[in-house]
């Protein structure tokens, strides 16, 4: 169990590493309530107390399913959700909202499934072009007073969005997706989130599975989301196997008798490096559905890469095909 804590802006402190709730989903495929739920346990045990959820998660049945584990630890976890998106991963979304009388009607619907009084972390998922962002950021500031919200979060803005939003009420994180095979957001936002003083909080971490060297995107479910995003088609993937045998080979590099350092691993160390090179706090979210995955990922935290083998991942980084949305403006990265 680990009891470091990290702090991100606005001095919210978590642990070092965050768990992912969209992977108890049906979004990768159908998923076992009760499997579920003792996962989410085991990674609290294991010291992971970060919890990030999301009202389109499952359609709601995501925040229902971590609301059970607060009943019983709710003073053990940062609690984190998110608001804007209208439908789910899996049926596809049908709006993003940003006005004010969304945001206070999303906030209590998250409460009730959650069965808690106040969230650690209240995210904007998306950006609604139709609203200003300073408007919205201003009805959130409204639960911070209101005590329903302790900190502010943003999803896969721009640096100036960041900005604009900074300047009505400090933001605690950011979050965007950021991994060895996407790396965009450090050209501008991560930039101007450490200038801010704003933490980052990298989701798909892992690149959706990929660098774990365990995902064959010819055989993924026909409900499987990722069959939508142009990196994982069937044209990139000779290309995109690069990066994983980078990955794959620094792992080898840094296993011994008796201790075997995993791909997952490595990412995640690469991750953490860059939070390090660029001045940021950076906590990735991993999720899965399996706890042996949790305690591996947690083995992180006790890698260190050389700057050779952090060089040769960058390198592969940079041959990567294909955009990691399959719209870019949905994601920073089209609207910078």
């Amino acid at each position: 169990m680990t009891a470091a804590t990290v702090q991100l802006g606005d001095g919210l402190s978590v642990s070092p590493l965050g768990f992912g709730g969209m992977a108890l989903t049906p979004v990768y495929g159908e998923v076992d309530p009760a499997e579920a739920l003792a996962t989410l346990h085991h990674a609290v045990d294991a010291g992971i107390t970060f919890l990030d959820t999301a009202d389109i998660y499952g359609g709601g049945s995501n925040e229902e399913l971590i609301g059970r584990l607060l009943k019983e630890r709710r003073g053990e976890v940062q609690l984190a959700t998110k608001f804007a998106l209208v439908g789910t991963p899996s049926t596809g979304y049908s709006d993003i909202r940003g006005d004010a009388a969304y945001v206070r009607q999303a906030i209590d619907r998250s409460l009730q499934r959650l069965g808690t009084d106040t969230i650690d972390l209240y995210y904007m998922h998306r950006r609604d072009l139709r609203v200003p962002i300073g408007e919205t950021v201003e009805a959130m500031a409204e639960l911070v007073k209101a005590g329903k919200v302790k900190h502010l979060g943003l999803s896969e803005v721009t640096a100036e969005e960041l900005r604009e939003a900074h300047s009505v009420h400090p933001i605690a994180a950011v979050q965007s997706e950021w991994s060895i095979w996407s790396r965009d957001v450090e050209r501008q936002v991560v930039p101007a989130a450490a200038e801010l003083g704003v933490g980052f909080v990298p989701y798909s971490p892992l690149g959706r599975g990929f660098l774990t060297g365990t995902v064959d995107a010819s055989k993924l479910g026909s409900n499987d989301f990722r069959r939508n995003i142009p990196r994982f088609a069937e044209t990139a993937m000779d290309a995109n196997q690069a990066v994983v045998a980078a990955v794959r080979d620094v792992a080898a590099e840094l296993s011994s008798p008796g201790r075997a350092a995993t791909p997952a691993q490595v990412a995640l160390a690469w991750l953490l490096a860059q939070g390090g090179k660029l001045g940021l706090p950076v906590v990735p979210i991993p999720g899965t559905r399996k706890a042996d995955r949790i305690d591996e990922n947690l083995g992180a935290l006790a890698l260190e890469l050389t700057p050779a083998q952090l060089a040769r991942l960058d390198a592969a980084a940079d041959a990567v095909v294909g955009s990691r949305s399959a719209d870019p403006n949905w994601v920073s990265q089209g609207r910078e």
